[in-house]
Order: structure tokens, then sequence, then C-alpha cells
């Protein structure tokens, strides 16, 4: 059996013209590229091609510098008035000196007396002290001489609660005959009483105590009664 050829024979390279041969070329790279596109729609492909892809790197030109401002020009100096050197004034001339002159001193005269003061007069005679005064002279309770009686009021309290008794007062009396001392010597019992007692002999007034035509100060035992009979 012959077996029957299904392709064509290729043409050689020899037997293309130099056109033919650039338009076969120019085709083989159209296929090729198309089956690059080809594959590279399929999501695959793309995973797998996308690590291997090319870095693109772009430079980026830095930003332009910012123009500064000139400084400011430096303030002017002050100007230093020169100062006028001082004037210095000349020195006086110096006084004519005179001569040193001599005073002869005076001799001493005699000082006049001072005019004696005249004595001062004797002190007069010390003032001889007052007597104290005598002590209160005692008497009995039957030398009294009233002027003026001592007035016994029966307090109303006392006679109510039946209180009676005898007070005897001590009495100091001076010469003209007024108490300055009244005090109980002896109560009665009962202090209404006695209170009553002592406010009558204060009030009371007595006749001077004389002796030898003197006044005397003179001091007694006083008694007062209160008695409901």
């Amino acid at each position: 059996m012959s077996l029957i050829a299904l392709n064509p024979p290729l043409a050689q390279p020899s037997d293309l013209s130099t056109p033919q041969r650039r338009a076969l070329t120019a085709a083989a790279v159209l296929a090729h590229l198309g089956g690059a596109w080809a594959l590279l729609q399929v999501d695959a492909v793309q995973h797998a091609l996308a690590p291997a892809a090319p870095l693109l790197v772009q430079w980026v030109a830095p930003p332009a510098p910012v123009p500064q401002a000139p400084p400011p020009p430096p303030a002017p100096r002050p100007k230093v008035q020169p100062t006028a050197a001082p004037v210095l004034a000349a020195a006086p001339a110096p006084a004519p000196q005179q001569a040193p002159s001599f005073v002869v001193p005076e001799p001493p005269t005699q000082p006049a007396q001072a005019p004696q003061p005249p004595s001062p007069p004797a002190p007069p005679a010390p003032v001889a002290p007052p007597a104290p005064p005598a002590s209160p002279v005692t008497l009995a309770a039957t030398d009294l001489r009233y002027t003026v009686p001592p007035a016994q009021v029966y307090p109303r309290t006392s006679v109510r609660l039946g209180e009676q008794g005898t007070v005897l007062v001590r009495l100091v009396v001076d010469a003209q005959g007024l108490p300055t001392q009244v005090s109980v010597h002896k109560s009665s019992g009962h202090p209404r009483l006695d209170e009553q007692a002592l406010q009558a002999l204060r009030a009371a007034r007595f006749a001077p105590y004389t002796r030898n035509g003197q006044a005397l100060p003179w001091t007694a035992i006083a008694p007062l009664e209160y008695s409901l009979e």
C-alpha cells in the first residue's frame, strides 16, 4: 500500500524570493505574538507570571528648594560724638603767708571775792506730836446717862414666836457722847433680838463723861431686855 502525502511539501527557503521570506518571517512573529497574547488572557497564566513581572521604578525629582529671604541689613551703629577734652583750670596762686604774731599774756589779776550769801534762818522748833488719845474709861452700866435713849422695838416675828431675853451690848463712846463701836457682848439666843438691840444703841446718844473738867471717851456693857410680860 502506498502512503498518500497529506501535507504538501514545504517550500525550501532557497525557493522563495526575498519579499516572500520577509512576509513569512512577519507571519511567524505575528503568530507567536497572538499565541502569547492568548495565553496572557488565561487567569492561571497571569497568576503564574505575576511574580516574575519586572518592577518599574520611576525616579521622582526632588522638590525645588524654596528661596530664602535675604537677611536684613545690620542696624547702623550710632555715631559717637567726640567728647571735648576737659579744660583744666589753673590752680590759684597761694596766698602770701603772714608773719606769726605773738600775744603777750597779761598778768593774772586777783579775782574779786564773791559776796557771801546770807546765812539761812534757823529752822523752826519741831512741833510736839499730838498726845495719843487716851484709852477709853470703863464705866458701869449704872453710870450711863442717855440724852437720846435707845428705842427698843419688839420684832413682830419675835412676838409671834414668843422670843424674849436680854442682850448685852458692848459700847465704845467718844468724848462727845457718840457711839463709835457697838457689838454684841452676850447674845439673847435670838438673832432678831440681837440685831434690834444693836440698831437701838447705834441711834442712842450719851452725856459726855468728864474727869477733872476734861471729857473722856469711855466703854461700857449696856443691857437691853426684851420681855413679853
